[in-house]
């Protein structure tokens, strides 16, 4: 039995882990790469050949796990792709956005190039097509949370609910050996519990081999119970300045979580009415996803859909549907709240609400959600003096904050909570999918704290498991 890791090894993005095991060759994930200097990769053809691999086993919708999935089926992989209900869902909207958005920035890139003398450059050919996209989804199949389903040659798999966004699932394999049974858990991204959607992380009694995301495997969020305060208090601030806030959003999970926490504020009379602009074609098919599956939501968030204080359904809210209405929201007056992708501002409208915010003294980028480095979101962050946006330069004058409580990903105490679950130590702990310093430093806690055996494989490294 052999583990390959092909992505999200000391880094965050492009998840991506190759088992083979008693002839079947296997996927868990197949994601994009959104990091510098990693880019690159996404245009590097698989380690192995598509057309060999069995099947993808798909944790969830996220592009870092699944958006590299359009370039394997076009290469050959014709095998099955297997997931749950909800990500079934999810991914369709997830992968054809991302290939609109490609197709659309390879033109424009052109059309750039050629009015400065240049053309022909790798990136005025889109990394996949819509047309790949609809090749890809006649192969996903659904499956249910803890039920086993064969797969063939003694190798079973079993998702059990991640927490992490609707959906997602952690992923069991059992192997069939002469021994017995060896297991291989893939933790897949770790939700954070008492999350106000999703049911809380599944745990785990044993395992012989586990493979677990370190996001936030370093730090602690804020106290989910101050979201509310603080997201508030930066609108209410924002507002009496007459600036707008401006929330690069991620569009599966963290747009739903913001209009949880501001239908609340705004019920609650804690911030000024002002509109507040959901402003993502993909969050809008998103948010009608997560009432097509509400069989996957925990009790309290059922109750909530059928009560009168339906969190999408609030004062103020605008549902922006059109490319014109965008476009409105940067000539109307007074102050706002702009929610609008991608979230780590590398694509999308967020780059147009941008450019007419990031110089304004009253204005605030509020950043909700995880900024992988060398992104646009990640420099803004970090309080760059100024950055580029379709090709000129702006000022960063706008006021820069983040509300970490947002985070969908496990924090380094959920993380232990979730080891705890184990009653005896696996034979190995491979520490993935976060930064290298942090993966380095989670697995020196784990191993000083519980004595297991932790690795930090490097990228396309190979194990054989026995």
């Amino acid at each position: 039995m052999k583990l390959a890791f092909f992505g999200a090894a000391r880094q965050v993005t492009g998840s991506c882990y190759y088992v083979e095991a008693n002839g079947l060759r296997i996927l868990i994930d197949c994601g994009l790469y959104q990091e510098r200097p990693y880019l690159e990769r996404n245009w590097s053809p698989l380690p192995v050949p598509p057309a060999d691999i069995d099947f993808i086993l798909l944790t969830h919708a996220h592009l870092d796990h699944s958006g590299l999935i359009p370039t394997v089926v076009r290469d050959g992989f014709a095998g099955t792709i297997l997931t749950t209900a909800a990500t079934a869902d999810l991914v369709a909207i997830a992968l054809m956005d991302a290939a609109k958005i490609q197709e659309e920035d390879a033109a424009y890139k052109k059309k750039r190039h050629q009015k400065e003398g240049r053309s022909g450059l790798p990136t005025e050919v889109p990394l996949y097509t819509t047309e790949d996209v609809q090749m890809t989804m006649p192969l996903v199949e659904e499956a249910a949370y803890d039920e086993a389903r064969e797969l063939g040659r003694g190798v079973s798999v079993r998702f059990r609910d991640a927490g992490h966004i609707l959906g997602s699932a952690m992923v069991e394999l059992s192997v069939g050996v002469k021994e017995g049974v060896r297991t291989i858990v893939f933790s897949g991204d770790i939700g954070q519990w008492g999350s106000p959607f999703v049911r809380d992380p599944s745990l785990f009694e044993r395992a012989d081999y586990i493979v677990m995301e370190s996001t936030y495997g370093d730090q602690d969020h804020e106290d989910p119970g101050r979201v509310d305060d603080l997201l508030g208090g930066f609108i209410r601030d924002t507002a009496g300045a007459g600036g707008n806030v401006v929330i690069p959003t991620f569009a599966i999970e963290r747009a739903q979580d913001l209009m949880f926490h501001l239908s609340r504020l705004v019920r609650a009379k804690a911030i000024p009415p002002v509109p507040v602009y959901l402003d993502s074609p993909m969050a809008r098919e998103v948010t009608q996803a997560f009432e097509r599956h509400v069989e996957f939501l925990d009790e309290e968030a059922r109750k909530l859909f059928a009560s009168e204080e339906h969190p999408f359904r609030f004062p103020g809210l605008v549902i922006v549907r059109t490319p014109e209405e965008s476009r409105a929201i940067n000539t109307a007056r007074g102050p706002a709240v702009i929610m609008a992708g991608s979230g780590m501002c590398t694509g999308g409208r967020i780059k147009h609400h941008l450019v007419h915010n990031i110089t304004r003294p009253e204005s605030t980028i509020l950043f909700v959600g995880y900024q992988a480095r060398e992104t646009l979101g990640r420099q803004i962050l970090e309080k760059a003096a100024q950055v580029r946006l379709f090709g000129k330069t702006f000022p960063v004058r706008a006021r820069v904050a983040k509300i970490n409580g947002f985070s969908a990903h496990a924090d380094r105490k959920a993380l232990g909570r979730w080891l705890d679950g184990f009653k005896t130590p696996p034979r190995r702990l491979f520490i993935t999918h976060g930064d290298a310093d942090v993966a380095r430093n989670t697995a020196e806690r784990v191993r000083q704290e519980r004595g297991w055996t932790v690795e930090v494989p490097e990228y396309l490294e190979i194990w054989d498991l026995d």
